[in-house]
């Protein structure tokens, strides 16, 4: 163990008041905007997602769902002025 730490009186010198940056607890606690679905999976898939949660410490759908929100983020595509305009003139067809 490190040694003691021994305080003095001496002066500590100017002060400096930061604000307040840390979010309210309110902030902190947030409801993921989620649909239940049903779906059936492989008992492979469901026993390595059990696993893994274990070791973390969390729960195995939470793994799914936000391993499923990392695809979804990776795979969209912001729609581009050409893309609306094909899509715009295949609804007028």
């Amino acid at each position: 163990m490190s040694a003691k730490i021994k305080y003095t009186d001496e002066p500590v010198g100017p002060l400096k008041i930061v604000s307040d940056f840390l979010p309210a607890p309110e902030e902190l606690v947030f409801k993921e905007d989620t649909v239940k679905v049903t779906i059936a999976l492989s008992k492979e898939s469901v026993e390595f997602f059990k696993h893994e949660a274990e070791k973390h410490h969390t729960q195995y759908q939470k793994m799914i769902r936000r391993l499923l929100d990392a695809y979804t983020l990776a795979h969209k595509r912001p729609l581009t002025k050409r893309s609306s305009r094909r899509r715009k003139r295949a609804a007028e067809r």
